[in-house]
């Protein structure tokens, strides 16, 4: 624990564990504005202040416990490093029957063939489960988009710079916290708490039929989204949420977007396809999607209170060829 004395231009972020993870975050305003954020970029720098006392970092998983079982191997030895805070300590424990809590060599190594294939089976249906927790999970819906404001609001316990301790923005019940920390780790790491940016998400179209690349797609955002900062629509894989390669390298789509075609009412009907549109406004308003499964998701950065108390309805995405 450092317990120098900050000058005036310091700002102090205290974290609890000995391993913390920062992102950092710039808004770009399109081609031209990417010198300056390059430039910001090779600014940051990172420094250990006492470099007798560096940390060691990560614990190393056993390079001999296979790939099926790896992720059991990184949760013993992490969770053992970083302990859960003590409200959670239990639910550790529980683990002990698989060998999440054993200490010292790993118990994965050397397991019979039916108990690794029974684990293996064991982590298969969980990754199951948690998929069907985002895609049919607590949050409520609006026009087949789930409105997935407080999936980040897990923490109870570490508020810094800029973290409002508030009721409002923590998860209370026990279980529903575990399974949105998970959720969130698989399906998008390192979200806002709602009051700096709000994520909605959506699977299906207005049919309620899982969105594909097959099908082409439009959506009218009359108006667009209400906010201080920013707005993008980004477009995801299923069931890995990976971004989409595409011919004009085009992931989002959003109110930075350099050449986009507003209606003459003033709204914005964005075309979502896996074919390169051949109208010239769904071309510049085209975000591409993949051939298969895919998930959008939509970010408000400082969004009004209207897209929280959900007086603002974002409209379903519609099928408009099969």
């Amino acid at each position: 624990t450092w317990t120098g004395t900050p000058t005036a231009q310091t700002t102090v972020i205290r974290f609890p564990t000995t391993v913390a993870s920062i992102v950092g975050r710039w808004a770009c305003g399109g081609d031209d504005d990417l010198p300056a954020v390059h430039a910001l970029q090779d600014a940051t720098t990172l420094t250990v202040v006492d470099s007798a006392r560096a940390p060691a970092g990560l614990p190393v998983p056993d390079s001999e416990v296979s790939q099926d079982l790896l992720f059991l191997e990184k949760l013993r030895i992490w969770s053992q490093a970083f302990p859960p805070a003590p409200r959670d300590r239990e639910l550790q424990d529980s683990f002990s029957p698989i060998g999440v809590t054993e200490h010292g060599a790993s118990p994965y190594v050397s397991l019979s063939a039916d108990d690794a294939a029974a684990l293996a089976d064991g982590l298969t249906a969980g990754e199951k489960n948690l998929h069907e927790a985002l895609t049919h999970g607590s949050s409520p819906e609006a026009n087949g988009w789930k409105l997935t404001f407080h999936a980040f609001d897990y923490n109870l316990d570490y508020f810094e710079v800029g973290a409002i301790d508030d009721p409002q923005f923590k998860i209370a019940d026990p279980r529903l916290r575990i399974i949105e920390r998970a959720a969130a780790a698989k399906g998008g790491l390192w979200g806002n708490h709602p009051y700096e940016a709000a994520y909605i998400m959506t699977y299906v179209d207005d049919q309620g039929t899982q969105l594909n690349g097959n099908r082409t797609y439009t959506i009218r955002l009359d108006p667009t989204p209400p906010v201080s900062a920013f707005w993008s629509l980004t477009m995801y894989s299923v069931p890995d949420f990976f971004l989409v390669a595409n011919p004009i390298d085009r992931y989002s789509i959003g109110d930075r977007t350099p050449g986009i075609v507003h209606d003459a009412d003033g709204a914005l009907t964005i075309t979502i396809s896996h074919e390169e549109p051949k109208d010239a406004t769904a071309k510049a308003n085209w975000l591409p999607c993949p051939r298969g499964d895919f998930r959008p998701v939509l970010r408000m950065y400082e969004p009004s209170p209207a897209v929280l108390d959900q007086s603002y309805v974002v409209p379903a995405i519609t099928r408009s060829r099969e």
